[in-house]
């Protein structure tokens, strides 16, 4: 699976979020989303295939954090959209301080 694809489905996103404070336990993760655990097993591995989350094991737990690697590969393809809006933002404010 794609950076893309894994991010594309909300309750990935909402489990990529929650990791950015650091590593937290599969069990905080299904507390914190309100699904089952088997539904955010499914979500992590996702999440691991595509290179976005790590896991290591801490005694009985698993922990998961961030991979900056592929987080990075999606910023860069993102830089030139967030250029495209900050454009048209500044045509924008330029437009409404000429209509004042």
């Amino acid at each position: 699976m794609s950076p893309f694809e894994a991010i594309a489905e909300p309750n990935r996103r909402q489990i990529l979020d929650l990791l950015r404070a650091g590593e937290r336990p599969a069990g905080d993760l299904v507390a914190a989303t309100g699904l089952s655990q088997p539904g955010v097993s499914k979500h992590l591995k996702l999440l691991r295939e595509a290179g976005l989350v790590s896991v290591r094991p801490d005694g009985q737990r698993r922990l998961y954090r961030l991979e900056p690697g592929e987080l990075a590969a999606l910023d860069a393809w993102l830089k030139p959209f967030r250029q495209f809006w900050a454009d048209r933002l500044d045509a924008l404010e330029e437009h409404l301080e000429k209509e004042q």
